[in-house]
């Protein structure tokens, strides 16, 4: 199975509005409220971890769950955030754009 690498879409708004992601999808307009497992993916994805790393490292130390229900969960998630334009996936790291800054 080869690593897949998130990273934040740096053109949807996101903020952090009490205690909860809020972040709207440049593509079709649509407003998220993410969870807090979805939370951990976002603010992790700088496009250099691969998910496997942020599973482990952040998702399952918060959860009681198995890594590899855990990775699933997550990457089934990662994708559909990724069909709305939240996030970008590569099998590859990806490199942030020269002109971006960092979403928080």
């Amino acid at each position: 199975m080869s690593k897949l690498y998130v990273a934040r879409n740096l053109k949807v708004a996101a903020r952090v509005l009490d205690g909860e992601m809020m972040i709207m999808s440049g593509k079709d307009s649509t407003l998220f409220t993410l969870n807090k497992t979805a939370t951990i993916i976002w603010q992790a994805a700088d496009g250099e971890t691969p998910l496997d790393a942020i599973v482990e490292n952040k998702i399952c130390p918060e959860f009681e769950i198995a890594p590899t229900q855990a990775l699933q969960d997550a990457e089934a998630l990662a994708r559909e955030l990724a069909d709305h334009g939240i996030l970008h996936l590569s099998e590859t790291p990806i490199s942030p754009s020269p002109s971006a800054g960092a979403a928080k």
